[in-house]
């Protein structure tokens, strides 16, 4: 319990000082995080019939999440993005030269790493700067939502939590976890409505709603993955809590609509 306290104030103190510090320090850290993430979905899946590529999966996930940055911070225009088309072709003809019995399947599930650990963290990463410039208070506030649903939920289900929620996934999560995660995600949405400038009171409630749902959804969605594989961890990254996937798999779904949802509405 001691290890596991420690390695997650480490964490979070880095992770908010990433945001704090500007939008190198936030995409560099973000990317990174994303790019670490992708590695673990590969070591899990990495077994028997399936060998995804994870070289030209790297390469690719890090051609995205730099090609998407660098075009919001005003460092690449939208031609560049032409660049990416040889980095998506690497995929296929690195497997040509590889001896293997499931040559496509392999091919799937590298690009399948990219959409689940990269795709999701391009639209976080594009949180920061839904005003053109960079703006910590849009993703901070995105975690401090997610971080009150994972914190509600933890302390519901253990309190009050008796009807499962998703048993053949979850075992431990309960519905009196998920409406508690969603009565604290709720009233922090509340609180944030009043110091972070740019998003109406309204819009605040219906992300923290998006966030608890979907993020629920995906956090469904990595215990699917693990159980699959019949592992506990996506990796040993944080001692006591696990890999990155675990720590951001509320983020995989949410992101990409919170986004959306702000992008239209801000």
């Amino acid at each position: 319990m001691k290890e596991r306290a420690i390695t997650g104030v480490i964490f979070v103190i880095v992770l908010i000082s990433s945001l704090l510090l500007g939008k190198w320090s936030f995409a560099t850290f973000f990317m990174l995080v994303s790019l670490l993430s992708l590695d673990e979905f590969y070591k899990i899946v990495n077994k028997d019939e399936i060998k995804p590529n994870r070289v030209s999966g790297l390469l690719l996930g890090l051609a995205l999440l730099l090609s998407f940055s660098l075009f919001k911070i005003d460092v690449l225009s939208l031609n560049h993005f032409l660049y990416l088309i040889p980095f998506m072709t690497v995929v296929f003809w690195c497997e040509l030269y590889r001896k293997s019995e499931s040559p496509f399947i392999n091919i799937a599930y590298t690009f399948l790493g990219v959409i689940f650990a990269v795709i999701p963290f391009i639209f976080f990463i594009n949180l920061g700067f839904l005003d053109g410039e960079y703006n910590f208070q849009y993703p901070l506030g995105f975690l401090i939502l997610l971080w009150a649903s994972d914190t509600g939920a933890y302390l519901a289900g253990m309190s009050f939590g008796k009807t499962k929620l998703f048993e053949r996934h979850s075992p431990k999560k309960t519905w009196e976890g998920f409406f508690g995660g969603m009565a604290l995600s709720v009233i922090a949405s509340l609180t944030l409505s009043q110091f972070f400038l740019g998003i109406d009171m309204w819009q605040w409630i219906v992300s923290s709603l998006l966030i608890v749902i979907f993020g629920t959804y995906g956090d469904l969605t990595e215990s699917m993955l693990k159980r699959s594989y019949q592992i506990k961890d996506s990796g040993n990254l944080l001692p006591g809590h696990g890999g990155l996937l675990d720590r951001f798999d509320g983020l995989l779904l949410a992101a990409p609509l919170v986004y959306a949802f702000w992008a239209l509405t801000i």
